[in-house]
C-alpha cells in the first residue's frame, strides 16, 4: 500500500481508520482539557545573572573593584556569547549569556564556582554574592493591595510574609509571593552623636559588643546524674530595654550603660519606599507562577485562598491592582472564538458552492478530526495553549478544510459522471491522491524550518511551526482516510449531471484560452522565414515577446513581483506590532541626590496627570528616593488604545518639573536601556569620548519629528561626598582605610544584614540597626567629628585623620562586553511608526560616521531580533527549497516545478496592498500570514499542473490538457480561497480582546488569498506551458551533448545509439 491507494485501503477497511481517529479525537479532548493556558510561551535560555550589592558604595568604586574582577573570572567559560554589567550605587549586576544548547543549571554552578574563587579579593563589605538563572516565566501576573484596618504598617507587613505568603506558596503552581512596600520590625539604636565623642565610642565598637554579646548560643554538652544535658548560653536580651541596659566596654577597665550613648526602641525600619493607592500607603504582594504552569489556574486558585484569608481575618482585604490574566484569558476566548466562527464560515463556504449538506458535512467533520488531535500531540510534546499555538491554530482554520475540500468536489465530480459513490470515491482519491499530498507537505515544509529555528526566539516560535505543521498533517490524514472513507459510504448518487462548467468557468476557460494563445507570434515567424528564409534566436524571441500571450501574462507576472518589492521597500516596518495592553507603566527618575519626600511630591503631580485620563482605572505608586514608578491599569471598555494614552500623556508629562518621565515600552523597548521605544547603544572603552557622541546623537535626533524627548540615559551626575585619609597620619594611630570605611558606614546606614546583631523573638529573629539619627546626618559637622577607632583602642574623629570634600560621580556605569555602553533613548511621536523613526536615526550624520572607538552594534533584545531576522530568512530560504524538493518528488522532472516555484513571487503582493489599505504596519504577523500564502500558492499551482501533467501523460495535446486543467481545478481552487478566506475573517477583524498579533496575520492572508489566487489561475497555465516548450526543446539538446545515456538503454531498446556503445549484459 502506497499513498496513492491509502485511500481505497480506507474505504475498503473502515474500522481500522475510524477508530484510529475516535481515539486520537477523545485523546485530544483529554489533552485539551490538561493543557495549562499561558500567554507567552515558557522560554529558558542558558543566561545566568551574578548579582552582588555593597550598601553605601559608590558606582566608580563598585565598578573597580566588583564587576571588573566579576567580569574576568567569568570571561574563560566555555560557550560564554556575550556579557553585559549595569552598575549603580551599593549594587553590581552582570548578565552573562551563553550559546544554546547548554544546561542552564550546570552553568550556574560553573559562574558560582569561578565567583567562590574570586571572593577573596571583594570587598569585605559586600552581602554574599547571588548566582541564579534567568526564567522568564517567573514574571508578576498579578499585584495586589493587602489592607487592614486594625494593623499598623509593621503589623500588616509581617501578616503579609508570615501568612499570605506561605498561603499562597501552597498553590500548585506557584513559584513566589514576595511583598512591596511596607516596614520591616527591628531594634533601632539611634546613637548620640555629642556623646558619643565625649565618651570616644564608635559606631561599629557599639555593634561589635552587640553582634557578640546578644545571642544566644550553644555550649556544648553535659552527663550530669547520668543524664547527657545539651548546653545552651543565653546571652539574648528580653525587651528593647533590657538591651539598653547593656553596658558597652570603652577600654581600660571602663564600660558605659548602652542607654547612656543610644535610645534603644522596638520600632520599624526607616522608610526608604512608599506604595500607594488612591493616596493610601499599602503593602503590596506579586504573584509569580512556576514554569510549564497555567497563569489561568494559578491565578484563580490564588483567588479562592485570598478569599479564604479574608473570612479568617476580617479586618483584612485583597485589592487587586493589576493582572495579565484577563488579558490572557481574553485572548485565549477570542482566538478560540475566531478559530469556531472561522470553521463554520468556511463550511458555508462549502455548502454554498456544492449544495449537497452531505458533502459539506463530509467536508465540514474535518475540520475538529484534524483540530482536536493536534492537542494530543502538543500536550504530549510539552506545549502549553498561549498565544503562538493559538495564533497557528487561527492560521490554518482554513487550511484544516481545504485537503477535503479538494478531495470531495473530486469525488462529486466523479459521481456527476455517473459513478456510484463507492467507486467514484475509491477512483478520485487516488486520482489526486499525491497532489493533495503535494499540497500539504508543502505548507509542512514551509513552516518546518520556522519550528527548528535557533536561538533564543526561535524558542518563542517553536510552538508555533510545530502546531502549524501537526494540524496540517493531521487534516491530511483526515484527507486521505476519513473524507473519501465517509463519502463512499455516506454521499447519495444523482447520475449524470455537469460538473464545474457553469458561466464563471467558462468565462475563465475563455481567458485561459486567450492566455495561450500563440498565433500571432506564429504568424510573425512565418512572415519572417518566408521574407529571409531563416528565423535565429531573437528572431523568434522578438516574435513571441510580440505575438505570444503567454509571454504578456508572464510579463504581468513579472511586474506583479517587482510591484512586491516596491511595496515592501515602501511600506513602514516593525518588528513587533502595536499591541493594545490593559496595563501600562510609567518610570520617573530625578536628579541623583533627590530626597524621598522631594521624589514623592513630584511623583504626585505625575500622578494627577495619569489618573485625570478617563481610560485609567487603577494606579499603583511605588516611590523611592530619586525615582518612582507607576502600574496603571485602564478600563476594559476605552476609547483609546493604549499605545493612543502613552503618547498623548508623555506629552502632558513635561508639565512636571526635574524629572525624567517617560511609558515603559511593553514591547521590550528596543534592546534594553530605559524601557523607551527607541534605544539606541553606543559602546567603547573611552568613556569621555563615549558620553561626547552619545551627546552629540541626542542633539541630532531633537531634529526628528518622528520621536519626542531624546536623552542620553544615566547621564546626570550623583552629589557624593568624598573622604581621603591622611595616610601618615592614619598608619600612625592604625586606623585603616577599610575599618574607616566601615565606621562610617554603620553610623550613616547601619551594618549589613549578614553582619548586623540580631535579636531574637519567639517566631523569628530581627536586626538591631546602630546608626546615628537621622536628622544629624544630613549635617556635615556630625560626619566630621565622627569618633573614628584606633589601634590603642581608643577613638579619634574623622576629620583629624582625613580629608572630607564634595564631590560627583556617575549614576549609573553599564558595560557591554568589557567595554562601557551607553544607552541613548526616545519615545514615539503620536502617530509616527518606529520602523520610519529607526530608520531616520541610523541616517543621522553621526550614526554614518562613528569617531574611532565608538560603535553601534545590537545589544539585548536587538541583537535577539537581528539574530532572529537571520534566521527567519534562512528559514524562509530552507522552506522555499523544501517546497521545491516535494515538487520533484511529486513530477520527477524540473521544469514544472520552476513554474510552481515562480508562482510563490505572487504570494506576498496582495497581502502587501491589504496592509496598506487598512494602515495597518508591516510587521512579525504580517511575514507569518505570508509564509502561509507561500503555501497555499503552491497547492493552488501544483492542482493546477499536477492534473495537466496527467492529462498530457494519457496523451492529451499540452494545449488541450492545459486548458482541461484549468476547467477541472478551477473551482476547488476558488472554493479552497474563498473557504480559507471566510475562515480568516474573524482573526482579520479581531473584535474581540487585542488583535494586535491575529489582525495583521489575518489582512495579509485575506489580501493574498484573493490576489494570488486570481493571479495563479491566470499565469501558471501560461507558465507551464511555455516551460514545458523549453523543457522539451533544451532536454534532448542537453542530453546529447553532455551524456551518454539514451532512452531504451534501461530496457535494451536503445534508440540513438552511438557507435561504440553496446548494452550491459
Amino acid at each position: 500500500m502506497n499513498l496513492r491507494n491509502l485511500s481505497a485501503w480506507s474505504i475498503r477497511n473502515p474500522v481500522v481508520p475510524l477508530v484510529l481517529f475516535a481515539a486520537l479525537t477523545l485523546a485530544g479532548i483529554v489533552a485539551f482539557n490538561r493543557m495549562q493556558v499561558q500567554n507567552d510561551p515558557d522560554i529558558e535560555f542558558p543566561a545566568v545573572i551574578v548579582s552582588i550589592s555593597q550598601p553605601g558604595a559608590a558606582p566608580t568604586e563598585i565598578d573597580t573593584q566588583i564587576t571588573e574582577k566579576v567580569e574576568s573570572a567569568i570571561a574563560s567559560l566555555e560557550g560564554l556569547e556575550s556579557i553585559r554589567s549595569t552598575v549603580r550605587e551599593g549594587n553590581s549586576n552582570t548578565f552573562i549569556s551563553f550559546e544554546l544548547g547548554y544546561d542552564v543549571n550546570d552553568l550556574v554552578n560553573e559562574v558560582k564556582a569561578n565567583i567562590d574563587q574570586i571572593r577573596g579579593d571583594l570587598p569585605e563589605g559586600i552581602i554574599e554574592p547571588r548566582v541564579y538563572k534567568v526564567q522568564t516565566s517567573n514574571n508578576s501576573f498579578a499585584n495586589y493591595a493587602v489592607l487592614s484596618q486594625d494593623m499598623t504598617m509593621e503589623q500588616l507587613s509581617w501578616f503579609v510574609d508570615d501568612t499570605v505568603s506561605k498561603r499562597l506558596l501552597a498553590v500548585p503552581g506557584m513559584a513566589s509571593a514576595s511583598r512591596s512596600g511596607g516596614v520591616n520590625r527591628e531594634i533601632r539604636v539611634i546613637l548620640d552623636p555629642a556623646r558619643m565623642q565625649s565618651l570616644g565610642v564608635t559606631a561599629s565598637q557599639v555593634n561589635s559588643v552587640l553582634r557578640q554579646n546578644n545571642l544566644n548560643a550553644g555550649g556544648g554538652q553535659a552527663e550530669i546524674a547520668g543524664v547527657r544535658q545539651s548546653v545552651r548560653v543565653v546571652g539574648n536580651a528580653e525587651t528593647a530595654y533590657e538591651l539598653g541596659q547593656r553596658r558597652i566596654s570603652l577600654g581600660g577597665g571602663r564600660s558605659i550603660k548602652l542607654a547612656d550613648i543610644a535610645d534603644v526602641s522596638d520600632g520599624e525600619s526607616e522608610i526608604r519606599s512608599i506604595s500607594k493607592v488612591n493616596g493610601q500607603p499599602v503593602v503590596t504582594i506579586d504573584l509569580s507562577r512556576a514554569r510549564g504552569e497555567s497563569d489561568v489556574s494559578v491565578y484563580d486558585d490564588a483567588q479562592i485562598v485570598m478569599q479564604e484569608i479574608e473570612e479568617e481575618y476580617p479586618g483584612v482585604e485583597f485589592v487587586e491592582l493589576f493582572n495579565i490574566v484577563q488579558y490572557t484569558k481574553a485572548q485565549y476566548e477570542s482566538s478560540i472564538a475566531a478559530l469556531v466562527e472561522g470553521a463554520i464560515l468556511a463550511v458555508v463556504v462549502v455548502f454554498f458552492f456544492l449544495r449537497d449538506w452531505r458533502a459539506t458535512f463530509i467536508s465540514a467533520i474535518a475540520i475538529p478530526l484534524s483540530a482536536i488531535p493536534t492537542f494530543f500531540f502538543l500536550e504530549y510534546m510539552g506545549y502549553t495553549l498561549n498565544q503562538m499555538s493559538l495564533l497557528a491554530l487561527g492560521l490554518v482554520a482554513g487550511v484544516l478544510v481545504d485537503d477535503a475540500i479538494v478531495e470531495i468536489e473530486n469525488i462529486v465530480r466523479h459521481m456527476r459522471m455517473g459513478k456510484n459513490a463507492f467507486q467514484a470515491s475509491i477512483d478520485a482519491a487516488d486520482e489526486i491522491g499525491l497532489a493533495v499530498a503535494a499540497t500539504s507537505f508543502s505548507i509542512v515544509a514551509v513552516f518546518l524550518p520556522v519550528a527548528l529555528l535557533p536561538g533564543v526566539a526561535g524558542q518563542f516560535f517553536e510552538n508555533f511551526g510545530v502546531t502549524v505543521v501537526v494540524s496540517v498533517l493531521m487534516s491530511l490524514a483526515v484527507a486521505r482516510m476519513i473524507t473519501p472513507l465517509m463519502a463512499a459510504y455516506f454521499l447519495k448518487p444523482h447520475g449524470h449531471a455537469e460538473h464545474a462548467n457553469g458561466p464563471w468557468i467558462q468565462r475563465y476557460a475563455r481567458v485561459l484560452e486567450w492566455t495561450l494563445d500563440r498565433s500571432r507570434a506564429r504568424e510573425i515567424k512565418d512572415a519572417r522565414i518566408e521574407r529571409r528564409g531563416k528565423i535565429g534566436f531573437f528572431g523568434k524571441l522578438f516574435a513571441h515577446l510580440r505575438g505570444d500571450h503567454r509571454a504578456w501574462v508572464m510579463g504581468i507576472g513579472l511586474l506583479s513581483f517587482f510591484l512586491t518589492i516596491f511595496m515592501f521597500v515602501s511600506t513602514p516596518m516593525q518588528f513587533f506590532p502595536d499591541s493594545d495592553l490593559d496595563f501600562g507603566q510609567v518610570d520617573l527618575e530625578m536628579v541623583p541626590g533627590t530626597t524621598l519626600e522631594q521624589t514623592e511630591a513630584r511623583a504626585e503631580q505625575a500622578l494627577a496627570i495619569i489618573e485625570d485620563q478617563p481610560e485609567v482605572d487603577k494606579v499603583l505608586m511605588t516611590v523611592s528616593e530619586g525615582s518612582a514608578r507607576f502600574f496603571v491599569t485602564y478600563l476594559p471598555e476605552r476609547e483609546r488604545s493604549s499605545q493612543e494614552i502613552e503618547r498623548d500623556v508623555s506629552v502632558l508629562f513635561n508639565q512636571v518639573a526635574d524629572a525624567r518621565i517617560n511609558f515603559r515600552d511593553q514591547q521590550g523597548g528596543g534592546g534594553g536601556g530605559s524601557g523607551r521605544a527607541i534605544n539606541v547603544m553606543l559602546s567603547g572603552s573611552n568613556p569621555e569620548l563615549l558620553e561626547r557622541t552619545a551627546e552629540t546623537l541626542v542633539e541630532q535626533m531633537g531634529d526628528l519629528s518622528e520621536i519626542q524627548g531624546p536623552r542620553v540615559e544615566a547621564d546626570l551626575q550623583r552629589p557624593e561626598l568624598i573622604i581621603e585619609p591622611r595616610s601618615d597620619l592614619a598608619a600612625s594611630l592604625g586606623v585603616t582605610t577599610a575599618s574607616l570605611s566601615q565606621a562610617i558606614r554603620i553610623a550613616t546606614i547601619g551594618e549589613i544584614d549578614q553582619n548586623a546583631a540580631r535579636f531574637s523573638l519567639s517566631d523569628r529573629q530581627i536586626p538591631i540597626r546602630v546608626m546615628l539619627p537621622e536628622n544629624s546626618r544630613d549635617r556635615i559637622s556630625t560626619i566630621r567629628n565622627l569618633p573614628v577607632p584606633t589601634a590603642s583602642g581608643g577613638s579619634v574623629p574623622l576629620e583629624r585623620i582625613a580629608n572630607i570634600r564634595f564631590g560627583a560621580g556617575p549614576t549609573t556605569i553599564q558595560r557591554e562586553d568589557r567595554k562601557r555602553r551607553v544607552y541613548v533613548s526616545a519615545d514615539l511621536a503620536p502617530g509616527a511608526e518606529e520602523g520610519v523613526a529607526k530608520k531616520k536615526i541610523n541616517e543621522l550624520p553621526l550614526m554614518q560616521d562613528l569617531p574611532i572607538g565608538v560603535s553601534n552594534a545590537p545589544s539585548g533584545q536587538d541583537r535577539w531580533l537581528m539574530e532572529f531576522v537571520t534566521n527567519f530568512q534562512i528559514a524562509l530560504a530552507s522552506g522555499i527549497l523544501l517546497v521545491f524538493a516535494v515538487l520533484v518528488l511529486l513530477y520527477r522532472r524540473l521544469m514544472s516545478p520552476l513554474v510552481n516555484m515562480g508562482s510563490l513571487l505572487l504570494a506576498p503582493l496582495g497581502g502587501i496592498i491589504a496592509i496598506k489599505l487598512t494602515g495597518l504596519a508591516l510587521s512579525l504577523p504580517v511575514f507569518i500570514g505570508v509564509l502561509l500564502l507561500f503555501g497555499i500558492v503552491a497547492k493552488n499551482s501544483i492542482l493546477l499542473v499536477d492534473f495537466a501533467i496527467e492529462a498530457m501523460e494519457h496523451g492529451q495535446r499540452k494545449y488541450d490538457a492545459i486548458v482541461e486543467a484549468g476547467q477541472k481545478r478551477a473551482q476547488p481552487i476558488v472554493m479552497t480561497t474563498v473557504a480559507m478566506t471566510a475562515g480568516m475573517i474573524p482573526t482579520a477583524l479581531s473584535l474581540s480582546a487585542d488583535g494586535a498579533w491575529r489582525q495583521p496575520m489575518g489582512v495579509a492572508v485575506i489580501g493574498g488569498l484573493i490576489l494570488s489566487t486570481f493571479l495563479t489561475l491566470l499565469i501558471v497555465p501560461a507558465g507551464f506551458s511555455l516551460a514545458d516548450g523549453i523543457e522539451k526543446r533544451l532536454g534532448p539538446a542537453l542530453r546529447n551533448r553532455f551524456l551518454s545515456y539514451r532512452p531504451g538503454m534501461d530496457t535494451g531498446e536503445i534508440r540513438g545509439r552511438k557507435s561504440g556503445i553496446e548494452p550491459a549484459e
